[in-house]
């Protein structure tokens, strides 16, 4: 069906009600009727996933007074009212009061399909930002997004929490792609700032007249939006790239970040890539202004010092992909575990989410190994190899730990099936569960 979006379809005429539900249902929506606007409303929720047809006129509850019980509920619900002759008036009133457009009887029935098109586009969009929000407002969701147990990703966390409660504005720097926007929403999420408003900007995104105008102003009535440090107000203030602003913007900022006292009302986050250049934050920022940003700091550790997680990173994303693609996720034997954690991923977890997507699709084909993704052509395809070894007894037991954990998933924690396919007795694997941290009612 190419709109899955709900349509929920009222009016107290039988016929009326049915004809409108074939003629969407035939474009491909799922419809539901009802005979009274009383019926609807123990249905339509805050967040009911698709939009409303309504008639004006009906016995009991009529279309006017059902719109405002809608509106009261859920302002953004998209309601299409259907009109009869001479009713025009009243459905220009509706709109006023928040509905998203009217029909007249009798209707083109091309221009009622336009219509719920144009309206289940704005409740997805509408629906999609919510569940953003909401995302972006739940420190715990964020935090499950910090893939990994190591040692460097447990102290990342910890960090995370710490400041998050702190009020300071706070650096972030780290390699490109280890995760550090990531970080930042996470920070503002686990904090009193939770429900206030988060302002992301990517100062290198922007001309220097655009983007000071971006960050202060002034702007017209036209640009419909205000000045970041005036949208962020009371909120999170984070700037990606921080350090490619001009002197000018620099003194603007600390100028505003000197005004905004201690504590400050709006909370500035900046993201650093210098590490990548040899350089750093405090080399490109006048320093007054770098020893206010910085007064806290968080480094995000690269994917190279995470050990075993980028086998569990790994098999997260191919997990994902092979949903996406229908497909079942590839089968990593010991050697390309070993590659997985002895290249350098200079790209980091972006990397990394790059080669698992050509895993799942190579393996899809039936063609390709893990182990040819990790090769270079400046090095006549060799893998690609850190300088910093491990021992052995380091590979096989972060291999053995993903192959359960794999295993795990696929049966579903049923403890038969694992031992069956992987040939352990049931006491070996339970040693080897709580070896390595492995709890079954995870994966149920």
């Amino acid at each position: 069906m190419p709109n899955a979006t709900k349509i929920a379809i009222i009016d107290d005429e039988r016929d009326m009600r049915q004809s409108i539900s074939q003629w969407l249902a035939l474009s491909g929506y799922d419809t539901e009727t009802f005979a009274s606007a009383e019926d609807a409303l123990r249905v339509l929720g805050p967040d009911y996933p698709g939009i409303v047809v309504t008639d004006i006129k009906m016995p009991g509850m009529g279309g006017m007074q059902f719109l405002k019980k809608l509106m009261s509920t859920d302002s953004s619900l998209p309601v299409i009212m259907i009109t009869g002759h001479g009713d025009v008036p009243m459905a220009v009133e509706a709109m006023r009061l928040g509905a998203y457009d009217f029909l007249e009887k009798p209707f083109n029935p091309d221009r009622m399909n336009e219509l719920a098109k144009k309206a289940s586009h704005v409740r997805r969009m509408t629906l999609d930002s919510r569940a953003l929000r909401r995302e972006l407002s739940d420190g715990g969701q964020l935090m499950e997004k910090l893939i990994g147990s190591s040692p460097v990703m447990e102290r990342l966390k910890e960090d995370i929490l710490d400041l998050g409660q702190a009020d300071g504005h706070v650096l972030i720097d780290g390699e490109t792609g280890t995760g550090k926007t990531l970080v930042a929403h996470a920070l503002h999420a686990v904090g009193a700032r939770a429900g206030k408003r988060f302002v992301l900007v990517s100062c290198a995104s922007l001309e220097e007249e655009a983007l000071a105008k971006r960050l202060f102003g002034p702007v017209m009535p036209e640009d419909n939006y205000l000045p970041a440090v005036e949208e962020a107000r009371g909120g999170t203030l984070v700037l990606e790239d921080i350090e490619t602003l001009s002197d000018a913007s620099q003194a603007r900022l600390l100028s505003f970040v000197n005004d905004e006292g201690t504590p400050p009302e709006t909370r500035i986050v900046a993201i650093s890539n210098l590490q990548d250049e040899g350089r750093t934050c405090e080399d490109a920022l006048r320093a007054d202004l770098f020893y206010r940003l910085a007064a806290l700091r968080i480094t995000v550790p690269p994917l190279r010092q995470r050990g075993e997680d980028i086998l569990t990173i790994f098999t997260r994303f191919t997990e994902q992909f092979a949903a996406d693609y229908g497909c079942e996720p590839p089968q990593v034997s010991a050697q390309e575990a070993a590659q997985l954690l002895q290249a350098p991923w200079p790209g980091n977890v972006r990397q990394l989410f790059n080669v698992a997507e050509r895993a799942v699709l190579q393996s899809r084909r039936g063609s390709g190994t893990i182990v040819s993704l990790l090769m270079t052509d400046h090095q006549e395809m060799r893998p690609v190899m850190t300088t910093e070894g491990k021992p052995l007894k380091e590979y096989v037991e972060a291999f053995e730990r993903m192959l359960i954990d794999n295993t795990m998933r696929r049966h579903r924690g049923s403890i038969a099936a694992v031992m069956d396919e992987l040939c352990l007795p049931r006491r070996t694997l339970n040693e080897k569960m709580a070896k390595y941290g492995l709890q079954r009612a995870d994966y149920i």
